[in-house]
């Protein structure tokens, strides 16, 4: 997977194509979607996805109190 903002996750390090991340929604746009997901670290991240793959394009901090569902 391709980024524009870097090949990991600036605040945990872990590859931006890497499992898990948590889809919080999908979008269907005239070339593809967006998705709205969450890193492992908490990180909010919006993914576009079309014919040349899947970009994160941005991305937030983490939230500070953040914790996975389990």
């Amino acid at each position: 997977m391709s980024s524009t903002t870097g090949i990991v996750c600036p605040h945990c390090g872990w590859p931006d194509g890497g499992e898990p991340f948590q889809v919080l929604s999908r979008h269907t746009t005239a070339t593809g979607r967006t998705e709205w997901t969450r890193c492992g670290c908490g990180s909010l991240q919006v993914r576009v996805v079309d014919g040349c793959g899947t970009r994160i394009v941005s991305r937030s901090v983490p939230a500070p109190s953040y914790a996975p569902a389990r």
